[in-house]
C-alpha cells in the first residue's frame, strides 16, 4: 500500500470500458421496457435496486465510517481506485433503477391509486427523486473533484479530506432514504 500511494502513476479517471458497459446497461434497460415482459422488467428493477441500495448501504454506513479514521494515504489510494469504478456505476444503477420501477408503477396500476394510497406512491417519487438529483447532482461531481485533485502530483489533501467528510455524510444520507425507501416498497409487496 505504501508503495502505491507513493509512487504509483494517478488512475485514469474515465476508464472506456465502464462507460461501455454503462452504455449497454442503459440499452439493456431501454430493450426490457420496450420488449414489455413484465417478468423481466421487474428483475431488472429488482436487481438494479439491489445493487444500489446495497452499495449505498454498504459505503454510508461501512466504508465511510472506516475511511474517516484511516490515514489520508489510505483515503487517497481508495478513492483513486473507488471512483473511476462507481463514476459511472452509481448513477447509472440509479437511473435503471428509478426508470423501470416506474414504468412497473404504471404497468401495476400504482399511478392510478386514490388517496391515501396514492401517498406510498408519491413517497416512492419523492425518495427516488432525492436519492438520484443527490447523486447526480452532489456525489458523482464530488467524487469527480477528489479523482481530480488526487491526479495531481502535489494534491490538497486538506480540501481532499473535507470533500471525502461531506461525501461520507452525503452517502450516509442517502443510506437513510435507502432504508425508507425499502419500507415503501415491502408496504408495495404487502399490498396498499
Amino acid at each position: 500500500m505504501t508503495v502505491a500511494a507513493t509512487g504509483a502513476p494517478p488512475a485514469r479517471l474515465i476508464h472506456r470500458g465502464y462507460l461501455g458497459w454503462a452504455l449497454a446497461a442503459i440499452a439493456g434497460m431501454v430493450a426490457v421496457i420496450r420488449i414489455g415482459n413484465f417478468w423481466l422488467l421487474d428483475f431488472v428493477h429488482v436487481f438494479s435496486s439491489l445493487l444500489w441500495t446495497g452499495i449505498d448501504l454498504f459505503m454510508g454506513f461501512v466504508l465511510g465510517p472506516i475511511l474517516r479514521r484511516t490515514d489520508i494515504s489510505v483515503r487517497r489510494e481508495v478513492a483513486r481506485r473507488l471512483t473511476p469504478r462507481t463514476l459511472f456505476l452509481m448513477p447509472t444503477i440509479s437511473i435503471i433503477a428509478g426508470t423501470t420501477g416506474w414504468f412497473l408503477a404504471v404497468d401495476l396500476g400504482y399511478t392510478a391509486l386514490d388517496w391515501p394510497a396514492y401517498g406510498w406512491m408519491a413517497a416512492a417519487l419523492v425518495l427516488v427523486t432525492l436519492m438520484t438529483v443527490q447523486g447526480l447532482g452532489l456525489l458523482t461531481p464530488v467524487n469527480v473533484l477528489i479523482c481530480l485533485e488526487l491526479q495531481k502530483n502535489e494534491p490538497d489533501f486538506h480540501k481532499i479530506s473535507v470533500w471525502m467528510g461531506r461525501y461520507f455524510y452525503a452517502v450516509a444520507i442517502q443510506g437513510a432514504m435507502q432504508l425508507a425507501i425499502i419500507v415503501v416498497m415491502t408496504r408495495f409487496r404487502a399490498g396498499i
